[in-house]
């Protein structure tokens, strides 16, 4: 990738960037479309607490492995890269499975789910089932990574995007069918979403194997196979390679592992909240299943900002870009506040009850303006990665954490409503992160400078 095809033009940004937001925006739209699976079991919405916890848990221990394909991205641009990335990625899978079992083993779940979550001993049980389930669709996500870095890299967005909407699809179809089969409750929930993160790892693989065949038939790579006489320093610099892979995914992982805490933390001080805590639970997970599509398709501008770097010193074209996208989005936002859409999509299809709709509709149209804040974030962390500075990152996400927690604690102190717990907590966080990213770039030019 380079020359033409990486100059910053709208339409050739555009073109890049629209099958990411809907790739994004389907990926998460598949779990309020489970949730409907899941609130219609014998515990209604209540249950969509315990299944959002095991899920949380998971996707913590998963994200471990968050900065593989930035990685990717940056490093498996040729043969060498790439089977150097693909050994890294099986390794991270590998371990990362295998860790995630182990809250859901006796008496750890107990401690996290019911300790550390606060959740009753039938919600506990439904997160811990959740999280041992989950194994399957967490492995399919690792092995996604490898064929998803491929297609980014040649500017293959569209075909990503084909692969996801035909798992968004297989989750309609589910979403649709098991209520009316009483196929419904936490478990068909994760397998309806299992399956499609499998099929959709399977068609982005077919996608990819023709940029993967060009790759190995490429010359000039480092020998892979043990047929020369300089074997031994061949196979060293393959070791090389993957370490110096991992050394520029670890601040990436980690920071992302800080921030995959950051659900945990809200639900944390949002149970503990003084008024109807259960009910302010319920109303953070259904709005946070609209709220996170959305922030989700705006942090995809963080592979353009990879993909169509800086022409010159001070080029903010992305930024403008990001700050366009983010408004869109935010204005998306809004329309789920209005009392027609949130009384058919929170009252009737995720079954909040009618008493608590003004709280959904608050709830959601205080994140309007997130988007945008969520957009200029992903674009500070992708001039990060091209300038290889993923401790910027990290450093980023850790202050996401810190401040997230430090404005929950002063309003649960100060008796905020919890749901305007969970909202302004993420406002401040996500402009924490805003700012130490582009701190920490700017102290990075000046060090250049000098």
């Amino acid at each position: 990738m380079g020359g033409e095809d990486n100059r910053f033009g709208v339409w050739r940004v555009t073109r890049f960037y629209v099958p990411l937001m809907l790739q994004a925006f389907s990926q998460s739209i598949s779990y309020p479309l489970v949730a409907s699976i899941v609130t219609h079991g014998p515990l209604g919405v209540n249950a969509l607490t315990g299944f959002a916890q095991g899920q949380a848990v998971m996707f913590m221990i998963g994200l471990l492995g968050g900065g593989l394909v930035t990685t990717g991205m940056v490093h498996a641009h040729d043969w060498s890269g790439y089977r150097a990335f693909r050994r890294l990625n099986t390794w991270m899978m590998v371990s990362l499975l295998l860790l995630q079992c182990v809250p859901a083993i006796h008496p750890f779940d107990k401690l996290v789910f019911r300790g550390a979550l606060s959740l009753s001993p039938e919600l506990a049980e439904i997160a811990r089932w959740t999280l041992l389930g989950g194994v399957v669709m967490n492995g399919g996500f690792f092995l996604r990574n490898l064929p998803l870095v491929v297609l980014f890299n040649n500017l293959e967005s569209g075909k990503a995007n084909n692969a996801t909407l035909v798992r968004i699809a297989l989750t309609l179809l589910c979403a649709l069918v098991f209520p009316r089969l009483g196929l419904v409750g936490p478990w068909w929930g994760l397998a309806a979403m299992s399956a499609g993160v499998l099929v959709e790892w399977l068609v982005t693989w077919r996608y990819a194997r023709p940029y993967v065949r060009a790759l190995k038939t490429a010359k000039g790579d480092l020998p892979w196979k043990r047929h020369r006489p300089d074997d031994i320093l061949a196979a060293k610099r393959r070791w090389l390679l993957v370490a110096g892979q991992f050394r520029f995914m670890l601040p990436l992982s980690l920071g992302a592992f800080v921030l995959a805490i950051s659900p945990l933390a809200i639900a944390g001080f949002v149970g503990r909240a003084a008024f109807s805590p259960e009910v302010m639970l319920a109303t953070h997970y259904v709005t946070i299943g609209v709220a996170n599509p959305v922030g989700f398709a705006a942090l995809r501008m963080q592979a353009v900002a990879i993909a169509f770097p800086p022409a010159y010193p001070g080029d903010r074209r992305t930024l403008w870009y990001a700050l366009l996208a983010g408004a869109v989005y935010g204005g998306a936002l809004l329309v789920f506040s209005m009392p027609a859409v949130a009384d058919a999509y929170f009252g009737v299809y995720q079954n909040v009850k009618p008493e608590h709709l003004g709280y959904a509709r608050s709830a959601i149209a205080a994140y309007c303006l997130w988007p945008v804040l969520q957009a200029v974030r992903a674009r500070a962390e992708g001039l990060a990665a091209v300038r290889k500075r993923p401790s910027a990152v990290m450093a980023g996400q850790f202050a996401y954490l810190l401040s997230l927690v430090a404005a929950l604690a002063a309003m649960l102190y100060l008796g905020v409503v919890g749901w305007k717990m969970a909202v302004f907590g993420t406002y401040a966080a996500t402009l924490a992160t805003i700012a130490v990213i582009y701190a920490a770039l700017a102290g990075h030019r000046t060090t250049l400078k000098l």
